[in-house]
């Protein structure tokens, strides 16, 4: 039995887990339709349907404290008597109100019956967003309490969850809330000795802490537990994997060949001293008994991609496949043209596999894959189809840049008579971490950047700076360059103060009139997608307002200005990836980071990205800076197979969960399977046969 906040009855449980999300009381065909977009289908989805964020009901501040663009409570004294206008099809309320500071002006809009409630001389609590209007502050929209209303509310944290069109805020946290006072939650599966060694809450617990806290201190603890549970749970399947691996016997063992030396010397640079290392260490593995599963991690622009395309080569020359996956269709297109034509004078035959291609050009494509009349094939997600067979798939790359997509490097691998996986990665974590995050990968570290290429120049700035930077940015584009800007947001929220990419490309048209803005976003179709970063890589856009899902977009050398908005909303390791997007050409570029917040700590975490371009120092520093309190850094999306986890932000629990999953005994592990058989289900999936 669960008894929830809020209610006085015990509810007798009568849900299970696995039944369909219809069965919850409320949730009918239409409701479960929109709940399918959000992958929620049974009870066991909803309730693990995380908040992203807490609306919290700060205490009130003076009128003269409000800042536009922020949400604030102020309370105050009406002094004037409501004033309605129409403005076309809107009726606009508007009152004045007064504290010992200073004056300010309210207003709603189509709220008509506020009239009887504001009158002159009432004395409320008012909550809102400041825009400014005409000169002038003005909160719209504000939400009215008593101090008494306003003091209850203070006491609570409002879940908000991700949503999608049909479904409010409103409706899940009801939904949930039913589905936790009724469902029969597992036991917990973890052997009570890992929970009292790292002083764990139960799982039950946690779930409904996580949903309904009843303060910060007990939501830190929810999220800490089922942190603990992903990781425990990626590192535990992690190790079957490597276990399972340390047999496979290399079945193409490779032979050094001249063409590699020859295509070494047709570059116009020498290997630095990383790449030289790295390079060994790939040939030695492919010459070796077992099979090779290496992964080189280097920072932006070191110069992977030469390793991947030695690696190919020497795999075509040795008369087997090799092939290249890459996270966006652009990205494919560059590096396919790279190296086919690099590589027809060796005789080797390149091929393009994408998933927007036609029908009957993927037909042709996988014919000539079977046949092995092509030895190198590079694509997306649409190399791993069920349809393309492979005749001597030798090699598998995988560009993973920051995704550690382990199912999805299996799936390619699965291609073959286990070929070997070289995985690039882009993404300058810690040492300490990569080793448990790519457990079954032995690792390769890229740590020098080529000769010449000129360093970024950075600046921290707050928004007073933006005219002045787009000043700059128009003076970069009359020289023939292109920009990126970057907002947090897709479109405006009503919960989170952030630039929106929408409003932001309509700003910057208007601050650049001669300039081709567009704008790019996650929400949109692959296919629009991949028209725009095609287009932004040609050139013929000039300025790029994006959400973070450039990170992985293209290689544009002719970008040199990246400008990111509420910069002090992405962790550091995520700046620096961002950054990266540009200096890869021979111009010189620059990072403008634009801080919508004040405040010491801010300040002193972007000071970091101003200071180095060096993205192991600044992950490493990312590191010391995030600590556990940040409890609102809750994952939207399980990019690193986590929803809720946060590498940087929880190292210390990523490194305890390794350890516990580690010191397992055997009785204790089969203990868990048998608690858990879908824990056991989903290693058996993530390994790809029985245990």
């Amino acid at each position: 039995m669960t008894l929830l906040p809020g209610r006085k009855e015990v509810i007798m449980k009568e849900l299970k887990l696995t039944d369909s999300v219809t069965e919850v009381k409320g949730i009918g065909a239409k409701t479960e339709k929109a709940l399918n977009k959000l992958l929620i289908f049974t009870v066991s989805d909803l309730v693990r349907h995380y908040p992203r964020g807490y609306d919290t009901y700060e205490p009130p501040v003076p009128i003269t404290s409000v800042k536009e663009g922020e949400k604030a409570a102020i309370e105050a004294s009406i002094i004037t008597s409501p004033l309605v206008k129409q403005v076309r099809n809107l009726k606009i309320i508007t009152i004045r109100v007064k504290d010992v500071s200073g004056s300010l002006s309210l207003s709603w809009f189509n709220m008509p019956f506020l009239k009887n409630r504001l009158m002159s001389g009432y004395h409320y609590i008012f909550r809102g967003k400041a825009a400014r209007k005409n000169g002038a502050l003005v909160i719209e929209q504000p939400e009215i309490y008593t101090r008494e209303e306003y003091q209850r509310k203070m006491n609570i944290l409002q879940p908000i969850y991700p949503l999608t069109e049909g479904i409010t805020n409103n409706l899940l946290t009801k939904a949930i809330k039913t589905a936790m006072g009724e469902a029969e939650m597992a036991e917990d599966y973890l052997p009570k000795a890992v929970i009292k060694e790292y002083k764990l809450m139960n799982s039950k617990n946690a779930l409904l802490e996580l949903h309904f806290p009843k303060d910060k201190e007990l939501l830190a603890q929810a999220r800490r537990r089922l942190v603990f549970d992903e990781f425990f749970q990626f590192t535990l399947a992690l190790s079957y994997l490597k276990e399972s691996k340390k047999s496979w016997k290399n079945n193409f063992v490779l032979e050094d060949r001249q063409g590699c030396g020859d295509y070494e010397n047709s570059l116009p640079y020498d290997l630095t001293g990383a790449q030289r290392r790295a390079w060994e260490e790939i040939r030695k593995d492919m010459k070796s008994e077992h099979t090779m599963n290496r992964l080189v991690q280097g920072d932006v622009g070191s110069g992977k991609t030469v390793l991947a395309a030695l690696s190919l080569l020497l795999t075509a020359l040795n008369g087997y496949q090799g092939c290249l996956m890459v996270p966006t269709e652009v990205l494919a297109q560059q590096h396919y043209e790279t190296i086919s034509d690099a590589f027809l004078e060796f005789g080797i035959q390149t091929v393009l596999l994408t998933g927007s291609m036609t029908a009957a050009a993927k037909r042709g494509v996988y014919e000539r894959i079977k046949k092995g009349e092509v030895q190198i094939i590079i694509g997306t997600h649409a190399l791993i189809q069920e349809k393309v067979e492979y005749r001597k798939l030798a090699l598998v790359v995988t560009d993973e840049q920051h995704r550690f997509g382990v199912r999805q490097r299996e799936m390619l691998s699965g291609k073959g008579e286990h070929p070997h996986v070289l995985v690039m990665s882009a993404t300058p974590i810690p040492r300490t971490l990569a080793i448990i995050l790519y457990g079954d990968l032995d690792i390769s570290l890229v740590d020098e950047l080529p000769a010449g290429r000129l360093p970024i120049k950075n600046c921290v700035v707050d928004t007073g700076y933006r005219s002045t930077a787009y000043r700059f940015i128009g003076k970069q584009l009359e020289e023939g360059r292109q920009a990126y800007v970057i907002c947090p947001m897709v479109e405006e929220s009503e919960v989170i103060e952030a630039e929106n990419v929408i409003e932001y490309t309509e700003k910057l048209k208007e601050a650049l009139p001669f300039a081709h803005v567009e704008y790019l976003h996650g929400k949109m179709k692959p296919q629009e997608k991949n028209d725009i970063m095609e287009r932004f890589s040609k050139g013929e856009i000039q300025v790029l307002v994006s959400t973070t899902v450039v990170e992985v977009g293209v290689n544009v050398p002719n970008a040199t200005v990246m400008m990111i908005e509420n910069a002090e909303r992405f962790g550091l390791a995520q700046l620096h990836q961002l950054r990266g997007r540009v200096g890869r050409g021979k111009y010189q570029s620059y990072c403008i980071l634009v801080c919508g917040r004040e405040g010491k700590d801010i300040r002193k975490r972007l000071e970091i990205m101003n200071q180095s371009n060096d993205g192991f120092y600044i992950a490493g520093e990312d590191l010391k800076l995030r600590g556990p309190g940040d409890m609102f850094g809750i994952r939207q999306s399980g990019e690193m197979e986590f929803k809720l986890g946060d590498i940087y932000q929880d190292a210390k629990v990523l490194m305890e969960a390794n350890e516990a999953a580690k010191k397992l005994t055997k009785e204790e592990l089969e203990a868990i399977f048998l608690k858990s058989p879908e824990l056991k289900l989903k290693i058996v999936e993530f390994k790809g046969g029985t245990l």
